[in-house]
């Protein structure tokens, strides 16, 4: 009889790293696009296929052993040489075909793939393209593992082993509720505004600190103590007359301020924040990425 081969499949590598990641069956499976049973199945199997364990399942909670930590870190990187494999193989195929990952920051995704999304059906019918929305840190990180392919974030922001494009640059304007006292938009200069009048998002969000550099905002005590978790909170508190705040032109006529008195006014020519890509440095790929790049800039033009 043929011994049973002591190497575990790529399948059980994605579950138990999404299980590393999520310290939970149930959004670890959800994840991975499969039923928590099923799941926690192919873990039992890696476990005893390896001889070790991986997982702690003590009061209801998940928590990864040394060893199983030790072993998501190489899955990470067996799965990204296998990923990579792939698209060596996939070099000499018709670009922008078959599945792309992209990962986008929440800043970016809601005004951009309402335009996006439809040009690149229209113009690569054959691109299943899968998307991941999180910050750039977790995008970037995510990437770098293999996860994603590449992602599609605001520059500058320090990042290391990567190739990056500039698509276009997206200025900043002063966004203010109708009509408030907190600031006069024809006559705004940042030393005028009030103290802790100035509302951006929480620390994590990149547009926080393009907003900070972009508009010099050099005078901390502007800057309101209270932070905001995402843009719809951002807006709604600007709506309420809490305070001003920059957002970038691409919100403008957007469904984030439809139904609110937020008006946006421009700001100088050097206020601004670029889109672009990045991909792994070395990627096979690179080329269809590029490729990629240029009508995405075309086509929100």
């Amino acid at each position: 009889m043929k011994p049973r081969s002591r190497y575990p499949t790529v399948k059980q590598l994605r579950y138990f790293t999404a299980l590393d990641e999520h310290e939970h069956f149930g959004r670890a499976a959800a994840a991975c696009f499969v039923s928590q049973s099923a799941f926690s199945v192919a873990i039992k199997e890696l476990e005893a296929l390896l001889g070790a364990s991986l997982v702690d399942r003590t009061n209801k909670q998940v928590t990864i052993t040394a060893t199983g930590k030790e072993i998501a870190t190489q899955a990470r990187l067996v799965l990204r040489d296998i990923d990579m494999l792939v698209e060596i193989a996939g070099a000499e195929r018709e670009p922008l075909t078959g599945r792309l990952r992209l990962g986008i920051i929440p800043t970016i995704a809601p005004f951009l793939l309402p335009t996006m999304l439809p040009a690149l059906r229209k113009g690569y019918p054959k691109l299943q393209l899968y998307l991941r929305e999180d910050l750039t840190d977790r995008v970037y990180e995510r990437m770098m593992d293999g996860e994603l392919d590449l992602v599609l974030i605001a520059l500058p922001y320090e990042l290391r082993g990567v190739e990056t494009q500039t698509l276009f640059r997206d200025p900043f304007y002063l966004a203010c509720r109708q009509g408030s006292e907190l600031v006069d938009p024809d006559n705004y200069a940042f030393n005028r505004l009030q103290a802790e009048s100035v509302l951006l998002l929480e620390d994590g969000h990149c547009l926080r600190d393009h907003a900070l550099a972009a508009c010099r905002l050099r005078n901390l005590d502007k800057i309101s103590q209270f932070s905001a978790t995402s843009l719809q909170t951002l807006v709604q508190m600007v709506d309420n007359d809490l305070g001003i705040t920059y957002l970038p032109e691409m919100a403008r006529g957007s469904a984030l301020l439809r139904g609110t008195r937020v008006r946006m006014h421009p700001l100088s020519r050097g206020s601004y924040r670029e889109v672009g890509l990045a991909w792994r440095r070395g990627s096979a790929r690179a080329e269809e990425f590029r490729e990629l790049g240029k009508f995405i800039a075309k086509a929100i033009v």
